[in-house]
């Protein structure tokens, strides 16, 4: 069986220029099915699979949140770590426009606009995490290491449980 095709998006391109060793999978999306489905098809913890959510201040500055898939961020925490009065998710289009990703799509490497990033703090504990690769239906697998060396983040502890 011939192996699936990689998508050639901003963010393959920054990993393969800077050398960063990574596996793509690709699966089929679903609409709104969010990172339980990812993790489900990839047969991997949804806390590895590590969703990009696009946010913004008060003041409409866009910022990337990196959380894990089976949790949620507070917003609360968040804005009260980076000294601002609050932090809400962008729209899609607004999200779309600062990244140049599609929402559902949407990776943290080779954003259109260079966009402050936060890590939840526990990420790094992972062996291997699972996060877009810049198009619907497809993950890149990378150690968090690197993606800390590339993105530098500031990593903030700001996760909260699902169900909560």
């Amino acid at each position: 069986m011939a192996k699936p095709k990689i998508p050639v998006t901003p963010a393959i391109r920054l990993l393969r220029q800077q050398q960063v060793p990574f596996v793509g999978h690709c699966y089929p999306y679903q609409n709104h099915g969010g990172t339980a489905v990812c993790a489900q098809e990839l047969q991997v913890a949804e806390h590895a699979v590590i969703k990009t959510l696009i946010m913004e201040d008060e003041q409409q500055r866009p910022l990337v949140v990196l959380m894990h898939g089976d949790c949620q961020v507070s917003t609360k925490k968040l804005a009260r770590t980076l000294s601002v009065k609050q932090v809400v998710p962008c729209t899609p289009d607004t999200a779309q426009k600062h990244t140049g990703y599609q929402v559902g799509g949407t990776s943290p490497l080779g954003t259109r606009k260079e966009l402050p990033v936060y890590m939840e703090r526990s990420i790094l504990e992972l062996p291997l995490i699972y996060l877009n690769g810049g198009k619907r239906g497809f993950l890149v697998e990378i150690a968090p290491q690197d993606l800390q060396r590339l993105l530098s983040p500031m990593l903030v502890d700001t996760a909260t449980d699902a169900s909560d």
